[in-house]
């Protein structure tokens, strides 16, 4: 295949050494959806296997032979277990406000393949995406390409030909040899490390954080939020392996008057400089307060920082749902969270706890058999006066739980029904839930799955010249009174 003569800054190879040797776990899935349950998903690369080999050599050969389009744009890479979407999300809307053409690559999505490839805060056209695709199937077929290995190269091309200037790039599973790993960014971020993938990323702390300890590269800044001293040694010995810059936020310090409530999380970040910066995100939680803070401390440290102006307002005005996501819809409220490990769903919880929404709170869940549901669901079922199971649609058949057999191993007293469909879940869930609240998570399918049967997609696929959804997830400047420095505020300025 003729290369399509990409040339530019950037062109730094990844040197060789740790972060290139064989994979010593075999394959893994790719972070995608069931085969029909996005129509895109079929056009693209049809004939591209559904699980990965561990390795990079496949995309270095793939990117090589159109050019390395991945280097003509800055980049900006983010790893780490829970957070990371967050993290990349924030980069691209404080950068979009620094007046930078900013493409967006991140996984899994939730409704539509097109929310993983985003340009100016867009999704890429779904015809442009095929068109692309079409020129680079026999490539990825050549080269027995996974999906989303294909996709990762899909998403570094479309940047190139879009005239991209920066790129906020999320690492797919683990970071050492992700396909994404094939960049050399600007700055580098790894949010934290927690249990998950174990049977692929390895089954300690330690372990997990030597995989994603991988994305950090020679001389390239590393900002973390990781504060648990094995973990935390992990990372720095990498960095001072590569010779990488480590800087570290510390939520303790960098974060005060943090205030929560239905319109997002306010707070006070320290920044780099030592100066102070009042910043406000709509999305919820002290853990969000801690990637908005990551995603400043990280871009402060580029050539060109944005201004405190860009990154109050990008702070303010970023889009990534599913995460802590409120809705009113008729007499119940619905708070959407694809929590899909225990530390995620560790999070929500205390979310949950300092919301206070109203009840009866229904738990609408589905979580892929391979999690580690004994250890998800007892905190989620016993904040919940009912609970609702279920079978997400769009998840792969290999992955599905049995919620039948689930519901009788952890019935803690809270009523438990299963539904296998999520739309009779849905229903059922609504039902339970009148005057009250509906949470649904477990899994970027489950959300995804509930969100379009409730007609909710948070960037319409249907139509091509679509932006994201200009509805508010929940009345603006509702917000708690002001607490301690550095502690949650409690109780409602406005109320639900």
């Amino acid at each position: 295949m003729a290369a399509l003569g990409l040339t530019g800054r950037h062109s730094q190879e990844p040197p060789p050494g740790p972060i290139e040797t064989q994979p010593r776990l075999g394959t893994s899935p790719d972070p995608g959806r069931a085969p029909g349950a996005d129509p895109l998903l079929d056009a693209l690369f049809p004939e591209a296997p559904s699980t990965v080999d561990w390795g990079l050599d496949r995309m270095r050969t793939a990117l090589a032979e159109l050019g390395d389009p991945h280097r003509r744009y800055r980049c900006l890479h983010v790893g780490g277990t829970n957070g990371k979407g967050s993290v990349a999300s924030t980069w691209a809307s404080i950068l979009q406000r620094h007046d930078a053409r900013t493409g967006l690559y991140t996984s899994p999505h939730l409704c539509s393949f097109r929310e993983r490839i985003m340009v100016g805060g867009r999704p890429v056209p779904a015809t442009r995406l095929v068109e692309s695709a079409s020129r680079l199937r026999a490539l990825a077929s050549e080269l027995r390409m996974s999906f989303f290995e294909a996709t990762t190269l899909l998403a570094m091309v479309v940047f190139a030909e879009e005239g991209v200037d920066t790129a906020c790039i999320e690492v797919g599973l683990g970071g050492r040899l992700d396909a994404t790993n094939v960049v050399v960014p600007e700055v580098s971020a790894i949010t934290n490390v927690a249990l998950d993938h174990q049977e692929y990323l390895g089954h300690s702390l330690e372990e997990i954080a030597r995989e994603k300890a991988g994305i950090i590269k020679p001389g390239v800044p590393i900002v973390t939020a990781e504060g648990r001293p094995a973990v935390l040694e992990v990372l720095r010995a990498r960095a001072e392996e590569v010779g990488a810059p480590l800087h570290r936020v510390e939520p303790w310090r960098d974060i005060t008057d943090l205030r929560l409530g239905p319109a997002g999380t306010r707070f006070t970040l320290r920044a780099g400089t030592g100066r102070a910066i009042e910043l406000e995100t709509p999305l919820p939680g002290a853990h969000q307060a801690t990637n908005a803070a990551l995603a400043v401390r990280a871009l402060e440290l580029l050539p060109d920082p944005p201004s405190r102006e860009a990154i109050a307002a990008g702070v303010a005005r970023v889009q990534w749902p599913g995460r802590g996501q409120i809705r009113r819809i008729d007499e119940r409220l619905f708070i959407f969270d694809v929590a899909h490990n225990v530390a995620g769903v560790e999070a929500l919880v205390r979310v949950l706890a300092d919301l206070a929404p109203p009840r009866p709170i229904v738990l609408l869940t589905g979580i892929l058999g391979d999690k580690d549901w004994s250890r998800m669901l007892p905190p989620l079922v016993d904040l919940a006066d009912r609970a609702v199971f279920t079978v997400p649609s769009s998840a792969p058949a290999e992955r599905l739980w049995n919620p039948r057999k689930v519901a009788d191993t952890v019935a803690r007293g809270t009523p438990i029904e299963v539904r296998a469909r999520v739309d009779t879940a849905l229903d059922r869930a609504v039902a339970l839930a009148r005057g009250g609240t509906v949470v649904v998570t477990g899994s970027c399918h489950t959300v995804g799955d509930v969100l379009v049967v409730l007609g909710l997609n948070p960037f319409e696929p249907d139509d091509d010249s679509d932006g994201p959804s200009t509805a508010p997830a929940a009345p603006r400047g509702v917000l708690t009174k002001p607490g301690p420095p550095g502690q949650r505020g409690k109780g409602w300025a406005g109320g639900w």
